[in-house]
């Protein structure tokens, strides 16, 4: 069975913790990414794992993208669509571009990705696709409209998928991240952390990029055959879904 992996936004934060993990585990993995060359580069450099640039807001990109990932590491049987973006904004004061360029890329990335990979993992009778969503696709979150419904989005293109997939070979799930310690996350000011963000995670400290990767390591694996259509909250108990 082929143990070639995708991952979307596969160069930095939880997106590098997963593509190192994958590789880890003897996958061969495929990172990419949209814009950051720069950090692409350096990230090939010290991992080792190739690097694909393309936007996943654009269909016709994906399609291009995964046949060229195919063509040099053979069928893929792991997509990890975590690619995502931000542009937050409280909504009175939000643009329709904002709304928009969130829509593409946290919820469209997800059709655009996995509808190219999709007859090749029906006809291979095999396939994991694990999508990343967020504790506010769960719960809501002020000045996140848009990222929120997208990421909502994400779990209902789940839960149905799965349903398609599941006599085909194909488990499709969902991973719904708390705050977890990226270098966007510790960038927060200490004050606002410590008084703001902390307080509401009952552990009492902010998730790792690396515990995401474990999750997705999971649900890739053979032990995991039986789960599909499921919502893994990895959020320090801060929100139970």
């Amino acid at each position: 069975m082929s143990k070639v992996a995708i991952v979307t936004g596969g160069t930095r934060g939880i997106g590098g913790a997963v593509s190192k993990a994958l590789k880890e585990a003897g996958y061969s993995v495929a990172a990419n990414y949209a814009g950051n060359d720069a950090a692409a580069e350096a990230f090939r450099a010290e991992t080792g794992i190739p690097v694909f640039k393309w936007d996943v807001s654009s269909y016709e990109a994906c399609a291009e993208g995964i046949a060229r990932v195919e063509a040099e590491l053979g069928p893929l049987a792991v997509l990890v669509n975590n690619a995502g973006i931000t542009r937050d904004a409280m909504f009175h004061k939000m643009t329709a571009e904002q709304w928009t360029a969130v829509i593409n890329t946290n919820l469209n990335g997800l059709f655009n990705m996995t509808r190219p990979a999709w007859e090749g993992m029906r006809e291979r009778r095999f396939g994991r696709v694990i999508n990343i969503s967020s504790i506010n696709g769960q719960k809501g979150q002020a000045g996140q409209v848009n990222y929120s419904a997208a990421k909502a989005g994400d779990i209902g293109f789940t839960k149905a998928l799965a349903q398609e997939g599941a006599r085909v070979g194909i488990t499709v799930n969902a991973i719904c991240p708390g705050y977890i310690g990226t270098d966007m996350v510790r960038a927060i000011d200490e004050k606002v952390l410590n008084e703001r963000i902390l307080p509401q995670i009952p552990v009492g400290r902010l998730g790792e990029p690396e515990e995401i990767a474990r999750t997705v390591l999971f649900l890739a694996s053979d032990d995991a055959g039986f789960i599909t259509g499921a919502t893994m909250t990895v959020n320090g108990g801060q929100y139970f879904a």
